[in-house]
């Protein structure tokens, strides 16, 4: 796998890995239905595509050259100093082989002004916090965590 950024051509795989980690992940969690309504609202093509446009931002997907395997998209905010990861996912029969990883890395590279990347994770998916506490994010317990919900962060400066 190689990353690169994601381009209009990638929207129909682009889906179809977050469709299929969501459902892997989630339905456990919030149940099939409900997962559903979330991916067909927050992974529409529509939804998607819009990120390919939106400024200071990257979308990136990890390639094979025949599949998309994974998908990261993240965003600056605070004047480019703190990058928000909104998305790392890799397909469930691909987890565990560093594509996570690569993703993760090519996002912090894609914004070298950043003292700082913040994420937002699931309380109940311990395979996604054992993954981000293992590449050094540190639960930040900041007034962005709400129910079930829990807030990482990760210093870039020196």
């Amino acid at each position: 796998m190689f990353v690169r950024t994601a381009g209009e051509r990638d929207l129909d795989a682009i889906r179809a890995v977050l469709v299929e980690t969501w459902h892997a992940t989630y339905d456990a969690i919030y149940g099939a239905a409900k997962v559903t309504e979330i991916t067909d609202e927050w992974h529409s093509i529509a939804s998607l595509k819009a990120r390919l446009i939106k400024p200071n931002s990257d979308f990136l997907v990890a390639d094979d050259g025949k599949r998309v395997g994974g998908v990261a998209f993240a965003e600056s905010i605070d004047g480019g100093k703190l990058v928000v990861l909104k998305q790392l996912y890799v397909l469930p029969s691909l987890q565990g082989r560093g594509i996570g990883g690569m993703l993760l890395d090519e996002i912090i590279e894609s914004f070298p002004e950043a003292d700082a990347i913040r994420l937002e994770v699931e309380a109940q998916n311990t395979r996604a916090i054992a993954f981000y506490e293992a590449n050094g994010f540190i639960r930040s317990g900041d007034a962005g965590e709400r129910a079930g919900t829990l807030v990482y962060r990760r210093s870039l400066a020196g």
